[in-house]
Order: structure tokens, then C-alpha cells, then sequence
């Protein structure tokens, strides 16, 4: 774990829930920015095992009064939406100022394939999913992101696993800057949703060519290839943080901890970035 991780995350969350009038209960030793710190630690540090979590940061000293697993878990259920707000928050923060995104999408199993039919959270064939990198099916959901190049995530999208990427793609690229180039794989490759695209929102979207169509010129294979690059290494940072294995038994369960997951993705690629930056605006100094 790390020091640095951890109070930002308490001091941003709080700050935020402060800034909306949230007050905590006035019997609750524990306060509602810690219970979601715990939320996020687990992400980034614990593959979203939130047990564990609370009993680290309880150890250590991190807490400001003792809380039990159990009373956790309907607080964090009560306090979930606070997640998902601040998720949109950030991305609000990081549109502006921004013209290269990526777009991709990733697995979110809801069970194995295997127990598909007894899984209590989704049902129907809608929730069966392709990965054709893996040759391989499963069952639950699809995460849509879209990053800017450093890897935070500034829209996000949570649906079936059987629906194409191109389905949320109008919602997911219409609030973003005009004249932003958004890159993708090839499987967003479609010349009607490109041009409708960029008629309405002007945002362009530059996916890459599939074999037999006209490929992409010099100028965007620049841009493409190290932007793929990063939105591959997202996609790694959240399998590891266990997006691909979450142990909910509630699809609001599921949406707390994909919340958690993206806030620690969010604030990882922050601090790793701002400290490079900070060093070689010190170093004349």
C-alpha cells in the first residue's frame, strides 16, 4: 500500500462530500469518506476484497473508530452512489483541456460460463459475451471506457455482454470536446456511425482499419499506435485490480466495486503522472 494513495483519496473524498452538504450520522464512530477510502484501497491493493481492506487499514490506524464487516457493507451499499458520482466528476475535470481519447471495452463477468443459468444477478442471452482475442465466451457484461492519454477515464458505459461496441458509442463520445480524435480497434469501424459522429458532436473518430479496407494514413498511424498502447495497459490495470473475477452477489453490489475500481484507476495514473511532472518543474530549482 501506499501512504500517498491512500490520503489522497480520503482528502479528495472528503473535500467532495463536504462541498455537497453530505453530513455523516451522528452515531457512526466511523466517517462516510473513510468507508468509501476503503472501498477504493480495496480496488487498488486488494483485487476488490473489501474484507480485507477494512481489516489492513483498521490495523493500521487509518480508521477513527472500529466498524465491523457486516456494518460496512450496508454502509458502503447506502454510500454507493457517492462512488458513481465522483467518477463523473473526474471526468468532467479531465474533458476539458483534452483532444486524444481512446475508446474500448472489456469483459465483466457475472459467474462462470458454466453457472450461467443459475446466476441470480443477470439472466437471458443478452449477457453472453465473445472475446475474440481470447477465442472465448462468457457471461455478464461489457465495460465501455473512454480514457484520455494518460489513462483516466472520462466516460463509461456498463452493458450487456452480447450488445456490439458500437452500440453506446454516440452516448459515450457526445459531450466530449469539439475537434477531439477519439482512437479505437477495429472492431469500431463502421463509415455511417464515423460520419454521423463527427457531424453532430465533431468529435472524430478514428478507429483501426481492418484489413481489406483503405488503411490509415501516416499521420493517424502516429497517433494510434501509442494511444492503443495505453488504453491496452487500462485494460491490464483493471483485470488487475479483479474486475474480471468481482464476488458480488447484487448487481449493485457489482456497479459499487466497478465504481472503486475506476476511482483507483483514476487516482493511480493522477499521481503517476503529476510526480514526473512536479519533478522536471522542480528540477531548475
Amino acid at each position: 500500500m501506499d501512504d500517498t494513495f491512500i490520503i489522497t483519496v480520503f482528502c479528495i473524498i472528503d473535500e467532495v462530500l463536504v462541498a455537497a452538504g453530505h453530513t455523516d450520522h451522528p452515531l457512526a464512530q466511523a466517517r462516510d469518506a473513510e468507508v468509501l477510502t476503503v472501498a477504493v484501497v480495496a480496488a487498488a491493493f486488494f483485487a476488490n476484497h473489501h474484507e480485507r481492506a477494512l481489516c489492513v487499514l483498521g490495523q493500521l490506524g487509518y480508521l477513527s473508530g472500529p466498524l465491523s464487516i457486516s456494518r460496512f457493507n450496508r454502509r458502503i451499499h447506502r454510500l454507493g452512489t457517492w462512488l458513481l458520482g465522483i467518477v463523473d466528476v473526474i471526468g468532467e475535470l479531465f474533458l476539458t483541456g483534452e483532444v486524444l481519447f481512446a475508446i474500448d471495452s472489456l469483459p465483466v463477468p457475472a459467474c462462470h460460463r458454466a453457472r450461467a443459468t443459475h446466476c441470480r444477478k443477470v439472466q437471458g442471452r443478452r449477457f453472453y459475451g465473445f472475446i475474440a482475442a481470447k477465442r472465448e465466451t462468457f457471461f455478464g457484461w461489457r465495460l465501455h471506457l473512454v480514457v484520455t492519454p494518460c489513462g483516466i477515464p472520462v466516460r463509461v458505459a456498463l452493458l450487456p455482454a452480447s450488445d456490439h461496441d458500437l452500440t453506446c458509442v454516440a452516448e459515450l463520445l457526445y459531450e466530449l470536446p469539439a475537434g477531439a480524435q477519439v482512437i479505437a480497434d477495429k472492431a469500431y469501424n463502421s463509415k455511417p456511425v464515423e460520419a454521423a459522429i463527427t457531424a453532430e458532436t465533431g468529435v472524430h473518430l478514428l478507429p483501426i482499419r481492418k484489413r481489406r479496407m483503405t488503411p490509415n494514413t501516416w499521420l493517424e498511424r502516429q497517433v494510434l499506435h501509442p494511444l492503443r498502447s495505453r488504453i491496452e495497459t487500462v485494460n491490464s490495470q483493471l483485470a488487475a485490480m479483479g474486475i474480471e473475477r468481482l464476488h458480488a452477489r447484487t448487481c449493485p453490489g457489482v456497479e459499487i466495486k466497478l465504481a472503486a475500481s475506476l476511482l483507483a484507476l483514476a487516482w493511480i495514473n493522477i499521481i503517476a503522472n503529476a510526480i514526473p511532472l512536479a519533478q522536471q518543474l522542480l528540477r531548475p530549482y
